[in-house]
């Protein structure tokens, strides 16, 4: 019994010492080594591999032996992989049983490149993950390790995984984005691909990301994941490339900022993308976008870009719905200003609301006479689909000035189609306190206030050639407001009146108003058959003329104006009664140049007065022709014509003769011919032609003295005095 004993003890440690041996240490042998190499084929009958001796090591405790093999190859017609491992194992009872029967299968790989990598794997299994890296990855570095595990028939399981890391690797998505210098860490099961660690460039901007995955989802590849940068410049190239397609209506001149984004979309094989998500959360540090916005007439020191900086943006994009809100500060003008907004494009309509506290720079509205360099304008409205503009909410605010239009409707040729409540009440630049209303009741709009300074209206309708071609709304307006300031010298009480627009025009008005002692003013428009007859009579021209800069000193003077316009051209008569001048450059040039010094000095004196002015002009687009100007006065008379073009060229000629020639020619009467030719040989000259011709700021002037008068001269001579 102690033999046995001893012999049987004998063998178990003989086995421990076997089984410590072999799971330990190991054994090699070249015996498995055909198996495996009809297994490789099993899986590809293309597929070679080049084996050294393998390792045994066995696990007591599965049953199982594994085998290891180092330095191998697997070779097929898409190229050569080198192995740094491989290892397998086999179950001792298939061993015991004479039956090989490999359940898994673990190759690390040496440094690869990638795309050699990817086309040898498609031939284990030509999957649409591996199709699309192979189409999309174009050169970079990548060790991996892959596990397989097979069934009972030798197929591969699904549940294979490979692991590994990419360097320094290109990326092909689209042709104008350039995506390179890619390391990453990756892991791919199935029909997931996860990335992590992710550092590379984009068009040579440097971007991070913790996890982007690609999941299958039928047909198509489902992809989102996290990318964040610090502070990045965007140049011109880059802003055309990566944000024009977000933000189209946006010309972005710098951009330097810093952000986190996540994003999701889906494409397929054909690399077509759809259901795009994007979420970001960004800081602007500059932020440079090309001024083309036609503003100087609100801010004046408005500059050819706009500037923005410590900007708070997020940024909401699906599909094609867009949300956005940020805040931070704005340089338009000489200092920073504050900008808040609120951004909605969805089914093709843009909300938007927005608010522009303006600190030290100036806002002028020229034709309402409002100026201030610290308001607060807030606008809130939307664009459809059509490029139509309704504006809900527009208000400026400053302390106790309120300006506030509501419900304002735009086309898309920028013309107001539609218009609701505008209120103003403010004070102006010259401390005159403007509070009327217009808004619409019963299909007509009415404007009526207690006071309004007209003063830079006035301005605007003679010499800005505005008209009302934004207003294209046909409807009435009745106006009704108790005190119209004209200047800050002549006031105009109870105005009040209608005028109907149509197609974009005033086709008839009636509008009247009192001055102080009984003086009124009377403003018509009526058309009939296409003719539009407009007149205006008022009792104190003075508030008009004075405001053309070469003529001072005007005083006095009614003024009656009739002007008939047909198919865009007008024929126009204005006539001004007693008045005086003390000063007119273009004819104290006249007078001086003539020797008739002593005209010349009563005009730049104590003034000149005149019984009638009238003047007969033609009136187009481009210019207009000046059939006759007439002034006749106890001091002058002056008779001329010529033609204006319009912001180019003026061109006058006329003739200039003093009260004691036109007396005399009145005493010879009945003497015409002694009148024509004069009763003595050298008698003194009658006057002087003229000519002033140039471009309006260079005009230049000739004089020549005349002996006889023109018939023309004496028949419009002629009328007067027989119509005084």
């Amino acid at each position: 019994m102690k033999i046995i004993l001893k012999i049987f003890l004998s063998i178990i440690l003989i086995f421990l010492i076997i089984t410590a041996y072999l799971s330990t240490i190991g054994i090699e042998t070249d015996r498995f080594n055909n198996q495996i190499k009809d297994k490789i084929k099993s899986i590809d009958e293309k597929t070679e591999i080049e084996l050294k001796k393998i390792k045994l090591v066995l696990d007591p405790f599965k049953l199982k032996i594994n085998i290891k093999t180092i330095g191998s190859k697997l070779i097929n017609q898409n190229g050569t992989v080198e192995i740094e491992s491989l290892k397998t194992q086999i179950s001792i009872k298939s061993l015991i049983e004479n039956k090989f029967s490999i359940e898994s299968l673990e190759i690390s790989t040496k440094s690869l490149e990638v795309r050699n990598l990817i086309s040898f794997l498609r031939s284990f299994r030509n999957s649409p993950e591996l199709f699309l890296l192979e189409k999309t990855i174009k050169n970079g570095y990548l060790i991996g390790d892959i596990k397989l595990e097979f069934d009972s028939n030798g197929n591969i399981k699904k549940n294979y995984e490979i692991n590994g890391f990419l360097r320094d690797t290109r990326l092909s998505i689209l042709k104008k984005y350039n995506l390179q210098k890619l390391d990453l860490i990756f892991n791919f099961k199935k029909d997931n691909l996860s990335l992590s660690d992710i550092s590379f460039t984009l068009n040579d901007l440097k971007f991070l990301s913790e996890n982007i995955s690609v999941k299958k989802d039928k047909d198509d590849f489902l992809i989102d994941g996290e990318i964040k940068h610090k502070e990045i410049v965007f140049n011109k190239k880059n802003v055309n490339l990566l944000i024009k397609p977000f933000f189209s209506e946006i010309d972005l001149e710098k951009l330097k900022f810093s952000s986190n984004n996540r994003f999701s979309f889906k494409t397929n094989r054909k690399f077509e993308f759809r259901n795009f998500i994007l979420e970001s959360d960004i800081l602007i540090d500059e932020f440079f976008v090309i001024n083309k916005f036609e503003l100087i007439n609100f801010f004046p020191n408005i500059k050819k870009n706009f500037h923005l900086s410590n900007h708070k943006l997020s940024i909401k994009y699906l599909e094609d719905d867009l949300y956005i809100d940020g805040k931070g500060d704005i340089l338009i003008q000489d200092n920073k200003d504050t900008f808040k907004y609120s951004i909605n494009k969805k089914n093709g309509i843009l909300d938007f609301k927005t608010s522009l506290k303006i600190n030290n720079n100036p806002l002028k509205i020229k034709s309402l006479n409002y100026e201030d360099v610290n308001s607060l304008i807030q606008l809130e409205g939307s664009k459809n689909k059509i490029d139509e503009i309704n504006i809900k909410d527009f208000i400026i605010n400053e302390k106790k000035n309120r300006i506030r239009a509501q419900n304002i409707k735009f086309n898309k040729k920028f013309e107001i189609v539609k218009l609701g409540t505008v209120t103003l009440n403010y004070i102006d630049q010259e401390n005159q306190k403007n509070q009327v209303k217009f808004y619409p009741m019963n299909n007509k709009y009415v404007l009526k206030g207690p006071s309004f300074n007209a003063n830079s209206l006035i301005d605007d309708l003679l010499f800005e050639d505005k008209n009302s071609n934004f207003f294209n709304i046909d409807t009435r307006i009745e106006i009704s407001i108790d005190k119209i300031f004209l200047d800050n010298e002549f006031d105009l009480f109870n105005f009040n009146g209608n005028m109907f627009f149509k197609n974009k025009e005033i086709v008839k008005a009636n509008l009247n108003g009192s001055f102080s002692n009984n003086k009124k003013l009377n403003f018509t428009i009526n058309t009939n058959d296409n003719n539009k007859i407009t007149t205006l009579y008022i009792d104190k021209a003075e508030p008009i003329v004075k405001r053309y800069k070469f003529i001072k000193g005007f005083d006095n003077g009614t003024l009656d104006f009739y002007s008939s316009k047909k198919f865009n051209e007008s024929t126009s008569t204005l006539k001004i009664y007693d008045f005086n001048l003390k000063e007119l450059p273009a004819l104290t040039k006249i007078l001086t140049l003539a020797s008739l010094q002593g005209i010349a000095d009563i005009l730049s004196g104590e003034g000149i007065g005149f019984d009638e002015f009238e003047m007969n002009f033609k009136s187009k687009k481009d210019g207009m022709v000046i059939d006759e100007i007439y002034a006749i006065g106890p001091a002058i008379s002056i008779l001329m014509d010529g033609y204006i073009e319009k912001d180019k060229l003026i061109s006058l000629r006329g003739t200039l003769v003093p009260a004691t020639t036109v007396n005399k020619f009145i005493g010879s009467l009945p003497v015409l011919g002694k009148i024509l030719v004069g009763s003595k040989t050298g008698e003194g000259v009658f006057g002087v032609s003229f000519k002033i011709k140039g471009p309006p700021k260079k005009l230049e002037t000739s004089v020549n003295p005349i002996k006889t008068l023109t018939p023309r001269f004496i028949t419009r001579t002629l009328e007067k005095i027989k119509k005084n």
